[in-house]
């Protein structure tokens, strides 16, 4: 992955926000949504953005898609190392924080995420 299409990714505050909280593992978009306060579209949009550029994954399942960073193997040293810089960065933001803390009160039991090996929340029932 090349570096400027990372800081291209980088730019934009909705797009760290999501990339901080999949950090955590792979979320469903209602968790992202529910988390981050901002309309599924809008969501979505960004997702998609991030994921035609290499720095999330998506996989259906169900009625429910689910996202995800690529596997720590797969990641060039540039993403690891920029990723580690925005967890970094983000524990001293406070709406960093307080996304993390609305998606850590989630209830995380979710059956389609459960299912993928992440984190899930009841919220896509």
């Amino acid at each position: 992955m090349k570096l400027v299409q990372i800081y291209q990714c980088l730019c934009d505050e909705t797009r760290l926000r999501l990339l901080n909280l999949l950090l955590e593992g792979p979320l469903c978009v209602c968790h992202l949504q529910a988390a981050l306060v901002e309309p599924q579209v809008k969501i979505s949009k960004h997702l998609g953005y991030l994921k035609t550029r290499g720095l999330v994954r998506s996989r259906r399942q169900g009625n429910w898609i689910i996202y995800a960073l690529p596997p720590e193997r797969e990641r060039s040293a540039e993403l690891k190392a920029n990723l580690a810089c925005l967890q970094d960065c983000a524990a001293e933001q406070t709406g960093f924080k307080r996304d993390l803390a609305r998606l850590r009160k989630l209830d995380l039991a979710c059956a389609p995420v459960a299912a993928a090996g992440g984190k899930g929340k009841a919220c896509c029932d």
